[in-house]
């Protein structure tokens, strides 16, 4: 399998987004924080990373919530999966959530999220009168007819 070079700038002392095993799809991305963040329940944070990156036209970088921090932790992101569009130059951030009943400390170094990159294209939308026929037809969300 090829891999796609995407220029990146790491602003932390923290290594670069990396995969933990040869086989995984999202490469753990880390906290870059001055001092610890006390998470209380409920409450969302905005995590600054220290990274920022180009990505190469016709992809975008996927934000998601790691599941062991999910949990062990009841931390998760928000807005999941986030996108980091081609043409964004600003740092990285992830937005978590504390849905635990606890508070939660995030660390400098602590791994956040994941970062999944992701081939995408883009639409042209062809106004129309009408739209083809299918069995489910306007069947609401959730709903394909079938008990």
């Amino acid at each position: 399998m090829a891999a796609i070079e995407i220029k990146i700038i790491n602003k932390s002392a923290n290594p670069l987004p990396e995969y933990a095993t040869s086989g995984a799809s999202g490469m753990d991305i880390r906290a870059a924080l001055e001092a610890p963040i006390a998470l209380q329940s409920l409450e969302r944070v905005l995590v600054p990373t220290g990274i920022y990156m180009e990505i190469p036209e016709g992809y975008e970088v996927q934000v998601r919530p790691r599941s062991g921090l999910a949990i062990k932790h009841g931390l998760t992101c928000l807005n999941t999966p986030g996108t980091i569009d081609a043409d964004y130059r600003g740092e990285v951030k992830v937005i978590l959530i504390n849905l635990s009943n606890e508070e939660q400390v995030i660390h400098d170094g602590d791994r956040v999220a994941q970062l999944v990159v992701q081939k995408v294209e883009q639409a042209q939308w062809l106004e129309t009168a009408s739209l083809g026929e299918t069995a489910r037809a306007g069947g609401g969300f959730g709903h394909t007819g079938k008990q």
